[in-house]
């Protein structure tokens, strides 16, 4: 199965984009599922209800997200609702509403979609490693396993993907919103990439308009930050998993502008 993970979509445009391209994108390499980090589609960080839908509606399955899981007050009552759009699973089970992860069904093979975030330089939260023992040693009988790994440290992913090594199918880091160039599958079969990117626009520091995160660095005043205009660009990444065995057979990186 060939399954599409996408890098954190950044505001309106980064949601128009990823409309845009990504039914040419999964018929052009027959993509069988789509996870994508949807922790930025809402102007000024966040999920919203209307970001979540129009990127389900435009064709992802599985929505991820990070630490601005829980910017919009309204994303709690969008994590309780909708089972494929995940929060980190490290946050407090009991007072936290939503899921770290869900099931897809695919070719008949229940994927499992994990989703958790780093605590290096982040929140402090649940070990993010000991977090997902727990999820796997819960699901067993599962054979494919992807995991969206929203950190900040390059270390603490690389980190988790030796330490998968073998155990799950694929991983990819979120976040940073710069695509790195180290996919690979690592030596016991897990397809891996530190950083997938964005899907946003191209001009831009992390998505914002340069000037304003420029601003802010020599000042160290607050400033509001703006999405910047012009061309974009999608950040992803596609595992070929062999679904009998769960190990990834091929990686290939794509930026689609």
């Amino acid at each position: 199965m060939n399954i599409l993970a996408i890098g954190d979509i950044v505001g309106e445009g980064g949601c128009s984009f990823l409309r845009e391209k990504i039914k040419s994108l999964k018929k052009d390499y027959n993509i069988d599922l789509v996870i994508a980090n949807g922790e930025n589609s809402a102007e000024g960080n966040g999920l919203t209800h209307e970001t979540a839908k129009y990127l389900l509606e435009s064709g992802v399955d599985v929505i991820t997200t990070g630490n601005h899981a829980f910017r919009r007050r309204e994303s709690r009552e969008v994590f309780a609702k909708n089972e494929n759009i995940l929060r980190p699973a490290n946050y407090p089970k009991d007072t936290t509403p939503g899921n770290g992860y869900c099931f897809v069904k695919v070719k008949e093979v229940d994927v499992l979609v994990i989703n958790v975030l780093g605590v290096t330089f982040m929140e402090s939260l649940d070990c993010p490693f000991k977090t997902v023992d727990e999820i796997l040693k819960q699901n067993t009988k599962t054979k494919v396993t992807v995991l969206d790994f929203h950190a900040e440290a390059t270390a603490e992913k690389r980190a988790m993907g030796f330490y998968l090594d073998g155990r799950i199918s694929a991983i990819f880091g979120t976040h940073t919103h710069v695509q790195t160039s180290d996919e690979c599958v690592l030596g016991k079969g897990t397809g891996y990439i530190t950083d997938v990117g964005m899907t946003g626009p191209i001009n831009s520091v992390l998505g914002i308009k340069p000037e304003i995160v420029i601003r802010k660095t020599l000042t160290h005043l607050p400033e509001k930050f703006i999405v910047a205009p012009g061309p974009h660009q999608m950040g992803c990444i596609i595992f070929n998993i062999d679904e009998n065995t769960g190990f990834t057979r091929a990686v290939k990186r794509l930026i689609v502008a």
